[in-house]
């Protein structure tokens, strides 16, 4: 496993990391059992990064989590949740308010088992009122840092625009972090285009869901996935394409989200199955066949970087 820095914040994560949302049920029902074994598993054969949320599940996934890390020494991990995006009773809902912000951390750490959180993120802030964020929770987060609740805070987003935006109107030193989805996978390379302004700056850059959210697999993405058709099909060819060379598309999905750009920091990926934690690690340590990443490119064609909204 390799260890990076995540900008200043001192942290060094796995290039590989543990995305708990698998453990809320978010993808398909899960084994509780069998999700806390995957995140033995994972801390086991060296990944020491794990990201959660209290919307994963809405609050299944914090939980079942908390379960698995009462048995796992405290400075074997580092981890992250997050606030502002939750669910309650099959309900989603947003709130960005200082209050909530607040509250919600203290009531993960109660969840998770853990009286200090190394990494606090605002979640999906294409949701919110960007200027809240700025000027409410952010501050928020900033304060539970001074006071030492939290080590670090980070904003997520699928659209790269708004994580710049909040940052070039926050404070400098407010954001240490980011976590972007989907857009450092074969099939988008849209953070490339980002880099610098976040290194610039000394931020830490996350980059998460390498088989991008299931289109680079051979099951296919799910129905409830929001790509276009035109994308969808578009991968299910490079997937057979790969299949045919008996490499599978995961593998190299996996490979080229956490070989090929030492700027980013870690790579989460989510499972709740201890083999597949085993066979992802298996997979980046092994060198991407780049013959067949720019083949893979090459079938998806004009549909690289094509878009959709967050849901």
């Amino acid at each position: 496993m390799i260890y990076n820095e995540l900008g200043k914040t001192g942290l060094r994560l796995s290039n590989l990391s543990f995305g708990a949302s698998s453990l809320g049920g978010v993808f398909h029902g899960i084994r509780e059992e069998e999700g806390i074994r995957a995140v033995f598993t994972a801390i086991d054969n060296g990944i020491n990064f794990i990201d959660v949320s209290p919307y994963y599940g809405h609050l299944k996934a914090e939980m079942v989590l908390g379960k698995a890390l009462k048995d796992i020494p405290r400075d074997k991990y580092f981890l992250s949740t997050k606030v502002g995006r939750y669910g309650k009773d099959g309900v989603n809902y947003w709130d960005y308010s200082a209050k909530r912000a607040t509250e919600s951390v203290y009531e993960s750490m109660q969840r998770l088992n853990i009286d200090y959180i190394d990494l606090i993120n605002v979640h999906d802030i294409e949701f919110a009122d960007l200027n809240q964020v700025v000027n409410e929770t952010l501050p928020a987060l900033v304060e539970l840092r001074k006071k030492g609740v939290v080590g670090h805070v980070g904003i997520t987003d699928l659209q790269p625009e708004n994580i710049k935006w909040v940052i070039e109107h926050c404070e400098e030193g407010t954001v240490e972090s980011v976590l972007c989805f989907c857009h450092y996978c074969l099939n988008d390379d849209m953070l490339l285009d980002y880099l610098d302004f976040f290194e610039e700056r000394g931020i830490g850059v996350i980059n998460a869901s390498p088989l991008s959210m299931g289109l680079l697999s051979m099951r296919g993405a799910p129905d409830w996935h929001p790509a276009p058709e035109s994308l969808r099909e578009a991968c299910r060819k490079a997937a057979l394409y790969c299949d045919a060379q008996g490499y599978p598309i995961e593998r190299l999905a996996m490979q080229f989200s956490t070989q090929l750009n030492p700027r980013i920091t870690t790579t989460l990926f989510s499972s709740a199955n201890p083999d597949n934690v085993l066979r992802n690690i298996d997979y980046v340590s092994q060198p991407a066949d780049q013959q067949l990443v720019e083949k893979v490119k090459e079938i998806i064609g004009d549909q690289q970087r094509v878009r959709w909204k967050n849901s």
